[in-house]
């Protein structure tokens, strides 16, 4: 005989135990490889360089770095002139570190430009009033005149922008001040960092004249650039009162 025939039972028995088991084994250890083991060896394994993400906004780094397989932390928030709300300042690790997949990447985003509110210098005098712009982090800017007998003489009738109006940090703001009747006083505007022509002008329109004008060599500052003005921003003086400045010079 050629050999003993098995009942059929017994021969699909066989068949499971034998050949369909073994190859369902051997399926769920592909499976566990490539979903577990593999991924964990990859993560483990291969490293790459870290982009700069500087400069993007925080929804386009997302796009990226999932992309990657990375994630992201917002490690802080700062305001930041001329950078708008959710620009990336800053990043750690530095771009071109190497990374793996699965790294948290720490992000300062930006806040957008600090907006503060000008304070009510209404009636207070021209140097108090730009004491308080300075201490909101503004600076005075330009100061025209009024001519009022109910308002007393040399203070601030308004600003421009108004009181309370919210503006980004640094801004300048100008004064209406009350003249009087008189107008034999005038205030110093700012002429530093103008060129001397910017100056003279500057200087005239507010009824004073230039007197000395002398030169330093400065080679930080292109030539005509006014470095010192003898007498400060904001300083009530005659008008016609002489004003020295102090001018940049290459040799």
């Amino acid at each position: 005989m050629l050999g003993r025939w098995l009942p059929y039972d017994s021969m699909r028995r066989n068949i499971v135990l034998g050949g369909v088991l073994p190859l369902f084994i051997i399926l769920a250890a592909i499976g566990i490889m490539d979903k577990i083991v593999m991924p964990i060896v990859t993560r483990q394994g291969k490293e790459f360089p870290l982009p700069d993400f500087n400069g993007q906004r925080l929804v386009e780094a997302q796009i990226s770095l999932d992309n990657l397989d990375l994630n992201y932390v917002i490690a802080s928030e700062e305001y930041s002139p001329g950078k708008p709300h959710g620009i990336i300042l800053n990043q750690y690790p530095i771009p071109g570190t190497k990374v793996k997949p699965g790294r948290d990447i720490k992000f300062v985003v930006s806040l957008g430009q600090k907006l503060v509110p000008i304070p009510n210098v209404a009636g207070k005098s021209v140097r108090q009033a730009m004491l308080e712009l300075e201490s909101a982090g503004l600076r005075l800017g330009e100061i025209a005149w009024a001519f009022s007998d109910t308002i007393p003489e040399k203070v601030v009738v308004f600003s421009y922008p108004a009181a309370e109006s919210e503006i980004p940090l640094g801004s300048h703001v100008n004064l209406m001040v009350n003249r009087g009747r008189a107008s034999t006083f005038t205030y110093m505007p700012n002429a530093v960092g103008l060129t001397l022509d910017e100056a003279v002008k500057r200087i005239e329109d507010k009824s004073l004249k230039v007197g000395i004008v002398s030169y330093r060599i400065n080679e930080n500052y292109l030539p005509e650039t006014v470095l010192e003005q003898s007498e400060p921003e904001g300083t009530e003086l005659d008008v016609s009162t002489e004003i020295d400045l102090v001018v940049s010079a290459t040799e």
